[in-house]
């Protein structure tokens, strides 16, 4: 027993002599680096923690809306490394979306409004499906503010799969949040405008311009908003604004929150109309000390709609809000002025709402708050006859955090919250339980929207916060007046100061809000399946087809080569080219694009894309791959003739 104990001793202290050695060279090493490039021991500690080997994944994906680019960003963390655009509401060139793949085009056309094709958006808020509560990675939904519309997105293949617009608003911000088993996804309006078509005068404003909270209904297992069995709240001519879905205690009821419900309709400037001599939309927009957080009661709306006691407005079942009145279904609550986001915590009994012109944060007890819905106990009603509920008996309590407050998101720990301050370009981390501010931390520069680690689920992980600034002033370098906009990665382990960690450029859009979920969860495929696709060309099945002026094309490709190579056409021929990517392979992507017709198609593995367009030009065009897909990828090609 001696002898072992020896042993082990000697081993240990073998191995404590060698670690020592290795360290020794290695300090010497990292201290040469850190003096040569200026860095710190705290900047070598960010950089271990965000350092991901190759061959290493991240523990989680970031999904963040893409602002005016139309799409969704995906990158990995710690790593921030950029992994996709997801195409959605724009064409987007690489993935071949909107570029003559039939596909994509049809996707695009549903989402015309009043017969325009629309090819950007202002993506802002997007959403992950959830089972009880906890984001389960099979789908992803995303709004368009520009143009108010919702995309689905399927997490298999990271590709939009549908997109609706809404039928009777004109603009929209809060959305898209989702019911906690993902029955609903909710559509907010954000500026008010009449459901109809038609030109309303300003003057009738507050009689016919109106604001709305869609429901649109989810069916799971299709993967797929069912229009149909979906409907709207007619709400006041208010800005509603940010949203969010009861869970656990509050489950059944929905929240957004609004501003200017003033119900200016501002006029300054030298136009052409009577209001120009009239203050700035936001001077009048903010002339009062409150505006209204909205409390919708879900199930009793559905009933509602089931039971048709709606009005058909552009062919969609909307409850008006003397129907939700009448019924108890719809309320509001004095909130600070100009709120930006209802933020409701894991337990569900808690909800944080900022107002960007106070220092204060507030904190709503739902319970407090169906205490007085279920004793009828109001305070007043607004001009709409909705009832309104005391703000002071609904709340928790009050907490003062900084200059402009706007978002908020949820720890691990019990009753810990991050508030993003725009004007302190800070992120404060609080008690919400015990209304006490613990530590502030600055970014750079003025933060809109915030994410921790599932911080919108029932159990968020905390370990990391993402802050998602507008300005990135001296961050990088210099690019002319346009600068990118930067998202910042936060250290939140339990115990320890807040650590700035990274700093990541976004050249393309302006990110709003971002979701971070963990990577396990997410099962993408690495091959399309061939019975997905009912136009798959088969091996040694490659034809041309010509019936009059119709030709159909039926193609295969596989490293290095297109088959059939060589099509010979007219002019004024209609083309259909189905064209199946052969290859089993991962990541084995086909390009497919035809000088000069403006066509352009990716083909991942087991892939059958169609294209349709006419020759209308005579000559000789050259088609190729577009991705370096082998040795001989600059042999891949052929040519597409049309005789005169």
């Amino acid at each position: 027993m001696l002898n072992k104990l020896k042993s082990t001793f000697q081993l240990v202290l073998f191995s404590m002599i060698v670690l020592g050695l290795c360290t020794t060279v290695n300090a010497q090493s990292l201290e040469e680096i850190m003096k040569a490039r200026g860095l710190t021991q705290q900047d070598m500690l960010a950089a271990a923690k965000t350092y991901t080997p190759t061959g290493k994944m991240d523990e989680y994906y970031c999904f963040s809306s893409g602002g005016q680019s139309g799409h969704v960003i995906a990158y990995g963390v710690p790593s921030m490394k950029l992994l996709k655009y997801i195409a959605v509401f724009s064409p987007e060139p690489w993935q071949g979306y909107g570029y003559g793949d039939v596909e994509s085009e049809e996707l695009l056309n549903q989402g015309r409004m009043r017969g325009r094709k629309i090819t950007w958006g202002d993506t802002h808020h997007p959403a992950l499906s959830e089972t009880a509560g906890e984001y389960d990675g099979k789908y992803l939904f995303i709004n368009d503010k520009a143009n108010p519309r919702v995309a689905v997105i399927d997490l298999k293949t990271f590709s939009t799969i549908q997109i609706v617009p809404n039928p009777i608003m004109k603009s929209e911000h809060g959305s898209t949040f989702v019911t906690p088993n993902t029955e609903y996804i909710l559509e907010a309006t954000q500026y008010p405008a009449p459901f109809s078509n038609k030109y309303v005068s300003l003057d009738e404003f507050n009689e016919k311009y109106r604001g709305a909270m869609s429901f649109w209904k989810f069916d799971m297992k299709k993967g797929k908003i069912i229009v149909k069995d979906s409907f709207s709240v007619e709400l006041p001519p208010y800005c509603q604004d940010l949203s969010d879905s009861g869970k656990k205690v509050s489950e059944g009821w929905v929240f957004t929150n609004s501003f200017n419900s003033e119900r200016y309709v501002g006029g300054f400037g030298k136009g052409n109309t009577k209001w120009q001599d009239r203050l700035p939309f936001e001077a009048g927009a903010s002339s009062k000390d409150t505006d209204y957080l909205h409390m919708i009661n879900l199930k009793t709306a559905e009933k509602l709609f089931k039971d048709g006691k709606t009005t058909e407005i552009n062919g969609h079942a909307v409850i008006t809000m003397k129907t939700m009145v009448e019924n108890n279904a719809l309320f509001l609550i004095p909130e600070p002025k100009s709120p930006h986001g209802v933020m409701i915590d894991p337990s569900g009994q808690y909800i944080t709402v900022s107002g960007k012109l106070d220092t204060h944060v507030s904190v709503y007890d739902f319970k407090k708050m169906m205490k007085l819905v279920e004793s009828k106990k109001y305070e007043g009603k607004d001009p709409y006859n909705i009832p309104i509920l005391s703000m002071k008996e609904s709340l928790h309590g009050q907490v003062e955090l900084g200059l402009g407050p706007l978002h908020t998101q949820y720890d691990k720990e019990k009753g810990i919250a991050y508030t993003s301050l725009f004007v302190d370009s800070a992120i404060a981390k609080w008690d919400y339980l015990n209304l006490k501010l613990l530590e502030k931390i600055s970014i750079h520069y003025n933060v809109g929207h915030l994410v921790t680690a599932e911080g919108d689920t029932v159990s968020p992980d905390g370990k990391y916060m993402i802050s998602l600034n507008k300005l990135s002033i001296d961050r990088f370098l210099p690019v002319g007046p346009l600068h990118p906009q930067n998202h910042q990665l936060i250290d939140i382990s339990p115990g320890k100061p807040m650590q700035m960690l990274y700093d990541m450029p976004f050249p393309l859009g302006e990110p709003h809000y971002a979701l971070l979920i963990k990577a396990d969860k997410l099962k993408p495929i690495k091959r399309y399946k061939k019975k997905w696709f009912k136009n798959r060309v088969k091996p040694g099945r490659e034809k041309v087809v010509k019936e009059g002026n119709q030709v159909t094309i039926h193609s295969s490709l596989i490293r290095s080569h297109y088959s059939p190579e060589i099509i010979e056409v007219n002019v004024g021929d209609e083309i259909t080219w189905h064209i199946t990517n052969l290859e089993r392979a991962q990541d084995e992507t086909h390009g497919f694009s035809v000088d000069l017709y403006n066509i352009h198609g990716s083909l991942e593995p087991g892939e059958t894309c169609t294209f349709k367009f006419t020759a209308d030009m005579e000559g000789v065009f050259p088609f190729y791959c577009t991705e370096f897909c082998s040795a001989l990828h600059l042999e891949m090609m052929g040519y597409l003739l049309v005789k005169p």
